[in-house]
């Protein structure tokens, strides 16, 4: 990077960044619906907006928000907490678009087109670093900017794309730590301590002026945010933490440290968990903030519907019953705060955090039970999430007639045929079927060439990607992959940089790299640009949008 124009770098970067936010703000309110689960965030952030909690919705609210009435005394319940089954942090993001913008699609989504653009910034930022070539960032970039998945969810009130978000954030700043601790021993070890630590198996190198690691407290915080948004953080979180361990165990061995992995793990590991895992936690708990000044609300409510529309049999009609704690049979062992008075100070802090943890033991099992039996037409095997299964369609409006005008366009299909709009979740084939490949040979790499960076690509794409196998039994959908895309396109990228060589001339092995690479990365954008309109609710006559669906599974 020493060679690279830091000016140039970042105009490149925030030209593709701001490049990518007006894709994803162009149409942004159309369709004008709910689409999908945005029935559930939006309206959560617009309760937590007004009230500091999600209140139950009437059974109308999605009509009357749609045709103008945002006045939460007639979109909310007057008393009532709902059962949120995510954390607030993506919600929190998504309400502060709904204050900016008002309670309206364009409102509840223009958060996410924030997100999506800045996460293009993180992962050319964090491709630069790892290669030292603006070229190789720029080209993460614009891969990521053409991707349908990480498009389409740029512009839905969904949790998803700010988890990835803050999952990319974080392992970037983890990747900083790494530079910065390999800097600061290179500064605090002579070469004479070299050959003192290689002579002496008991030294471990420098400790105490490593315990503060500015870029790994950042990462820690980052995480906190990323768990604060839904709960499979925690995968990857763990995973890099021990990654980041074998960074550190690498440098000690680098200046001449014996039994390095042991000694990591005693001398910063105790670092590394604190500024991760505790950092994380404390952030994680102050996002529920609002929760915890209205517990109260949700201990008066367990009674509602809310909360015992799911119990009775677990495990599609297994033997073992699965209750919330707030329904369960034995009322002694229900939320014994909901009999408590009111505290105050430092007893009522306690109250409000046992409360949450009751809270969270019947959110998990809501996810691990009582989902179990549940079916949804767009559900997927997560096993072929890589290679685009299951797309989820989030809008259609079907049926449109030739001839007639929809949305200032006309129905332009033949004589026995129909129009439809549809907004498609699909990432761009041919961008996770290479993605696919590169993953493969990032796994062989790392191994073979004993290259770190292709580890954080297998770590950061495997840790995102395999936990959903041991829920392939209940609904899970395909657009969770979306923390597993920047992690592709680090192996995509990385691949083309071996390809391309470091040579500054030209060579047959130069030419071959940037002729496959360019090819690839032309398919991509016309990949892309055939599949526009199913990613942005354009009108098709069925035979065109037909042309679009490849498989039967896509239906």
């Amino acid at each position: 990077m020493s060679d690279e124009d830091p000016v140039i770098s970042w105009v490149v970067s925030i030209g593709i960044t701001v490049m990518a936010f007006l894709l994803r703000i162009w149409h942004l309110g159309s369709p004008h619906v709910f689409a999908f689960d945005e029935t559930y965030y939006a309206k959560d952030a617009w309760s937590l907006l007004h009230y500091g909690y999600a209140r139950n919705a009437v059974t109308d609210a999605d009509k009357l928000i749609l045709g103008g009435t945002t006045d939460p005394t007639k979109v909310f319940s007057p008393d009532g907490a709902e059962m949120i089954v995510h954390p607030e942090v993506g919600k929190w993001l998504i309400a502060l678009g709904e204050k900016a913008f008002g309670m309206d699609p364009f409102g509840w989504r223009i958060a996410s087109a924030v997100i999506g653009a800045l996460m293009i910034l993180v992962l050319i930022r964090l491709v630069r670093r790892l290669t030292g070539s603006t070229l190789l960032g720029a080209v993460a970039g614009l891969l990521m900017c053409f991707d349908g998945l990480e498009f389409v969810l740029s512009r839905l009130a969904l949790l998803d794309i700010f988890g990835a978000f803050f999952i990319l954030l974080a392992v970037h700043f983890m990747v900083m730590d790494r530079d910065w601790f390999r800097a600061k021993m290179a500064r605090l070890v002579t070469e004479q301590d070299v050959l003192r630590h290689q002579q002496d198996g008991a030294a471990f190198g420098p400790v105490r002026r490593l315990l503060f690691r500015p870029w790994l407290l950042a990462s820690g915080l980052t995480w906190g945010l990323a768990l604060g948004t839904k709960w499979d953080a925690a995968y990857p979180l763990a995973c890099f933490a021990l990654l980041s361990l074998a960074w550190c165990a690498g440098a000690r061995r680098m200046f001449g440290v014996s039994w390095a992995g042991v000694k990591s793990l005693l001398a910063d590991g105790v670092t590394a968990f604190v500024h991760l895992v505790v950092v994380a936690a404390v952030v994680y708990v102050t996002s529920w903030t609002g929760w915890l000044i209205h517990h109260h609300v949700y201990e008066q409510s367990l009674s509602s519907t809310q909360y015992t529309q799911y119990t009775g049999k677990g495990h599609c009609g297994g033997t073992d019953n699965h209750t919330y704690v707030s329904d369960d049979p034995d009322t002694s062992a229900r939320w014994s705060t909901a009999k408590e008075p009111d505290q105050h100070g430092l007893a009522g802090v306690e109250q409000a955090l046992k409360s949450l943890w009751y809270y969270h033991q019947d959110v998990y099992t809501f996810h691990t039970n009582f989902l179990q039996c549940a079916t949804h037409p767009y559900a997927s095997q997560p096993a072929g999430w890589p290679l685009l299964n299951r797309p989820v369609g989030v809008a259609a409006d079907n049926g449109i007639q030739p001839g007639a005008t929809d949305g200032g366009q006309t129905c332009k299909a033949a004589a026995g045929d129909t129009c439809l709009r549809q907004v498609l979740l699909l990432g761009t084939p041919v961008l996770w079927w290479g993605g696919a490949i590169a993953l493969i040979a990032a796994g062989i790499l790392w191994i073979g060439a004993r290259d770190w960076r292709y580890g954080v690509a297998v770590v950061g794409a495997l840790s995102t990607w395999l936990p959903w196998l041991q829920y392939a039994n209940r609904p899970i959908f395909s657009y969770y992959a979306i923390s597993m895309l920047p992690f592709i396109i680090v192996a995509i990228v990385l691949g083309m940089g071996r390809m391309i060589g470091t040579a500054r001339v030209s060579t047959p092995q130069r030419t071959v790299g940037v002729i496959v690479s360019g090819a690839f990365f032309l398919l991509v954008l016309v990949n892309f640009a055939w599949f526009w309109p199913i990613y942005t609710n354009g009108l098709l006559s069925r035979a065109q949008w037909l042309d679009r669906i490849w498989f039967q599974r896509w239906i």
